[in-house]
Parts: C-alpha cells; structure tokens; sequence
C-alpha cells in the first residue's frame, strides 16, 4: 500500500502532467470512458528495468547526450493511429524529449521513405517525463498492419545520466550522435545494442473497435525470450500472436517478461519482484483481457547456483512460491482480467537444478494443475520434456544451457496453449 505522502506526491505529477497536456498512462486507458479520442489497444510492450550492467553492453548505466536514439519493434495489433509510450520509472530526475519520430521500418536502422511521422506530446514536438512516471504521445497517422516491424526514434539533445531501459531485447537497437529523427537512412547511426530505452509501449487505434482481447505473457527469462535469434521475432509470444492469427482468431500479444526476475525478492538487475510489477507491465496495459503467468524457477533456482549475479538468492518453498502466485490472481480478478497460470518448464542438468529445487518444482506444478486457483492453465512442464527424462527439456526444444527453450521450443510452447483458455 502506498504512503499517504507517496500517494500525494503522485497526485502532484498526474496533475501537473496533465496541466501541460500530457497523457499520463494508466488502468485501460483504452476505450475512451466519455467516448472522446481514439480508443487504444497496446499492440507491443517491455517492461522497464532500472539501470544495470546486464549480460551484454548497454547504455543504460551512461545514458544519453546530444544523441539520437532509433529502435525497432514488431506490433501485434494493426491500426491507422499509432502512439508511442514512454517510461522514466527508475529516472532520479525529468526526461527530456526533444524530439521523436515513429516510421515503418525499412531494413537495420533505416526506415521507408514517405512513412516518417513526427510525434508531439500535447500538441508540442518535445516533451519532460517526471522521474518515476511514465507517458504517451498523441495520436499519429500511421497505419500499420499486424506483425509489422515499427522503428521509433528518440533525439535526447541533453544529458539524460542512467537510463530506464529493457536489458535483452533480442533485437538491435541503434544511437548516432546530433539530431537525425527524421533521417530514413542508416548512415548515421553507427553503434548498436541489444536493449531497448525509454520505450514500454506503442499502442494502435482503429479501424478494428478497442477490445479487451489482448493478452500479457508475464514472467521471467523465458517469456522475455532468452536464446531465441535475434532480430527475427522468435520469443514465444511472437509465436503465440502467430498461432492466433493463423487460427483466424487473432489477439494482440504483448510480452511482459524480465529475464532473472523473481516472484517473491526484488533484485537490482532483474527487477521489482512480480507483485509490484504485476500492475504496471501488464494489468494496466490498454485492452488487456488476459494475463498468462509463467514464474517461478529463479525463486527456487538461484539457490542451487553460485553465480554471483543470483542474488538475492533465499531457499524458497513451494508454499511460498504458491502464496506469490495467489497475489497475481488476487490483482488480476480485482481488475477483471482473466489469468492463467502455467507449470514450470523442466530444468534437470541447469545451474538451477538440485533435489530440493527439483521438488519445490514438481510440488508447484501440481498446484498450478489441481488447484483450480488459476481460471485455467498451460502445462509447458509436458508439452517441452524429454520423454526419456521428463526432468530436463527434450533436446530438441533445448537452446543448450538445459534451462532455456530455442527457437523450436518457443514454438512449441505457443502449440501447447489451447486457445480457449485465453
């Protein structure tokens, strides 16, 4: 529960971003309640982490100044409006935006001629976002079609020192120095990176009417896709708004994974634990109808390992693993969105196997399956076993390290859904 000065200092920024025009993001903010603007629906999502060194080079520690910053992402929603969200959440001071650009993404860091629209936040071309806050642009016009690569450009002319970010993004990321929003080739943006900056969301409207029909994968390391190839859209939530579509049942999927994060400990490198999280990365995304949880393993893994990185690493049992869970269902049924729990996928031979993790596992994996707790479930624990040893992953769904799905695994985990559970 917030404090009363939390809450109150909240407030403030709400109104004060609102006074300058601004849209502040918040629980569904899509359809319009008064009937008023564009109903949105969240068509691409990451979930914001606070600065961190990570497992590959970033920018986040460093931050940006008087460069320019271009990203690419794959939406799961068409529309003929686009608009981009924008999250300060682990910032000590205001973000200053002086300019952005969205675009259909031609190849690498170049973007199709003709298709460069500039973005304005309440009517302006640059923007502040307060520390600890998080903002939408308005509407541009810019039709986009399902499973259609988008590539958003940020000029940061100031100082921004650590930077919110996304760590693995398993997609390339570009930074030139100076102000090139609008260029549509790639020649000035000469470094690169895996994570993505500021940038949690892009949300379509029209002509299809708002639903409450999207879908969040919400989860660790293998939701956020880990080991899948790069800059080929191969995470199981690709897959899974893949399989929708082709099934004529299609949905925005959105992916609200985290690789190390934890249901239970906070960590500096993975994350707030789930429950404080649960809200902002997925529950509060615009037209989401269901959440798929999938969390669990680093709780109960960390322990096994003495890799320096897994802290905090407590010895967690499987009651209290359960117990972390039955908060997500309680925050999803009080926004009245349907969630869905899924078993642990195997892990025999990882750094995170070992008898007592092994146990918590199959004890949790029992709950997920009989307790009725969840309004249905997935059982990823089967769909990606090795027939001959149902501990470990069988190896051709294995990456290599026996702890992450590849890209066939991820495929076969979106397979393992049954659409009617969504």
């Amino acid at each position: 529960m917030l404090s009363r000065a939390r809450t109150t200092v909240l407030a403030a920024a709400s109104a004060l971003a609102l006074t300058a025009g601004l849209a502040l993001t918040g629980a569904h903010a899509a359809p319009d309640r008064a009937g008023r603007g564009p109903a949105w629906t969240a068509a691409w999502a990451a979930s914001p982490q606070r600065p961190s060194t990570g497992f590959k080079p970033n920018w986040s520690e460093d931050g940006f100044s008087g460069q320019t910053l271009r990203q690419v992402i794959r939406v799961t929603e068409g529309g003929d409006r686009a608009r981009i969200r924008l999250s300060n959440a682990y910032g000590s001071s205001p973000l200053r935006i002086e300019g952005a650009t969205v675009a259909r993404t031609e190849k690498g860091a170049s973007v199709q001629k003709g298709s460069v629209r500039r973005l304005t936040f309440g009517g302006k071309r640059s923007v502040s976002v307060p520390a600890h806050e998080q903002l939408s642009s308005d509407a541009a016009g810019l039709r986009l079609a399902p499973f259609e690569s988008v590539t958003v450009t940020l000029h940061l002319a100031g100082t921004t020192g650590p930077a919110t970010f996304h760590a693995q993004s398993f997609a390339t990321s570009y930074r030139a120095d100076g102000e090139h929003t609008a260029d549509t080739g790639a020649e000035a943006f000469g470094e690169s990176t895996e994570s993505w900056y500021y940038l949690s969301g892009v949300d379509v409207s029209g002509p299809r009417p708002a639903k409450r029909d999207g879908v969040v994968l919400f989860g660790d390391s293998t939701t956020d896709g880990f080991a899948s190839t790069a800059d080929r859209d191969r995470r199981w939530s690709d897959a899974l708004a893949e399989r929708l579509a082709a099934a004529d049942t299609p949905r925005p999927v959105l992916n609200a994974g985290i690789g190390g994060n934890l249901v239970l400990n906070d960590s500096a490198w993975y994350g707030e634990r789930s429950a404080n999280r649960f809200a902002r990365d997925a529950l509060d995304l615009p037209g989401v109808g269901t959440v798929v949880v999938l969390q669990g393993v680093n709780d109960i893994g960390f322990s096994e390992s003495d890799t320096p990185t897994y802290k905090p690493a407590p010895v967690v049992s499987a009651r209290e693993l359960i117990d972390g869970h039955r908060e997500l269902i309680r925050q999803a049924r009080a926004k009245g969105v349907r969630i869905v729990g899924a078993t642990l996928l195997p892990f025999g031979g990882s750094d995170h196997d070992g008898k007592r993790a092994a146990a918590v596992s199959d004890a949790f994996n029992d709950w997920v399956r009989t307790s009725g707790e969840y309004d249905a479930y997935v059982d990823f624990d089967k769909a990606l076993a090795d027939p001959d040893d149902p501990q470990r992953l069988a190896p051709e769904y294995d990456s290599g390290d026996h702890l992450h799905p590849n890209d066939a695994g991820y495929r076969a985990m979106a397979h393992a859904v049954a659409p009617n559970a969504l």
